[in-house]
């Protein structure tokens, strides 16, 4: 473990910010430094090389694009919270990173039994920066472990758990994977077909429109409106095609022909069900049958 004793908590933050970049994007610039820091050339150069005086290891530098790069033999230096990292890029708060990364003590979810590691989203951030395939070991409910080999474009967290979109080569089209089932993952060479990119990925590109409104069930329907602070008795959300189970799972959303789901349990109802014509996305929509 390194010793940080003499140094300043001001220049642990920008060593943390090496490090993270170095494990989650698998590369580091001084340019980096200078941008998220403000600071000079001549500090940004100070700061990573007292990374590498204290972990040679972990990166090397290549001349010829001026970056230094992750290597195989890394080992963080300081604790990085897949959540926190997760959350962060997810909202476009990636340039807010902070030290130390820690749950608030004032701020808390009610219950999350499902948590992301960083063993899992590392290595998929990276395939993902850098346009690469995996092969892994993923473990599946219907299958068990199999071998594969994945173009992975997205991380999406559908309320309760990370799922990572990817390319699958074995059924050549583009599915989900949650990010706990991976065993193991490990970069290709090589750059993927454009077929495989996220430019291919018909569901995902196809952004539909929902008109939402309280469950024609429910009673007192105002309560419904100020929840999801509706206009006139309806809310428009945009979404992905490939997103859409995950949202009208979350939100409860009754999409059945009659909805004859319990407005209790599904206090949302789909209104402009003729969206989902010719989707391949009917085994996740509560109420909706194949």
């Amino acid at each position: 473990m390194a010793d940080f004793s003499t140094i300043t908590l001001t220049q642990q933050k920008r060593l943390a910010f090496i490090d993270f970049c170095l494990e989650f994007f698998g590369q580091v610039a001084r340019a980096d430094l200078v941008g998220h820091f403000q600071t000079g050339i001549a500090s940004a150069t100070r700061d990573l090389t007292l990374y590498k005086s204290l972990a040679p290891d972990n990166l090397v530098l290549k001349h010829q694009t001026k970056l230094y790069y992750r290597t195989a033999e890394f080992s963080p230096l300081f604790p990085h919270h897949a959540e926190e990292v997760l959350f962060r890029l997810a909202n476009k708060d990636a340039d807010k990173f902070k030290l130390p990364q820690r749950p608030s003590d004032v701020c808390v979810e009610a219950v999350r039994l499902i948590h992301a590691s960083s063993s899992t989203i590392a290595p998929l951030l990276r395939a993902i920066m850098h346009k690469k395939a995996i092969h892994c070991r993923y473990v599946s409910l219907s299958s068990g472990i199999t071998e594969r080999e994945l173009v992975p474009h997205s991380l999406i967290n559908n309320g309760y758990r990370w799922h990572v979109r990817c390319y699958d080569r074995s059924n050549q089209a583009f599915r989900d994977f949650v990010s706990n089932r991976f065993l193991d993952i490990n970069l290709l060479d090589g750059q993927p077909l454009k077929t495989e990119s996220v430019l291919s990925d018909t569901a995902w590109n196809n952004v539909i429109p929902l008109d939402l409104i309280p469950h024609p069930g429910v009673k007192h329907k105002q309560a419904i409106e100020l929840d999801y602070n509706m206009t006139n008795g309806s809310l428009t959300v945009e979404t992905r095609e490939a997103l859409l189970g995950y949202l009208t799972q979350a939100w409860r959303v009754d999409c059945s022909a009659n909805y004859r789901l319990d407005p209790m349990q599904f206090p949302l109802a789909l209104a402009n069900k003729e969206v989902l014509k010719n989707m391949d996305v009917s085994p996740l929509l509560p109420g909706v049958t194949q």
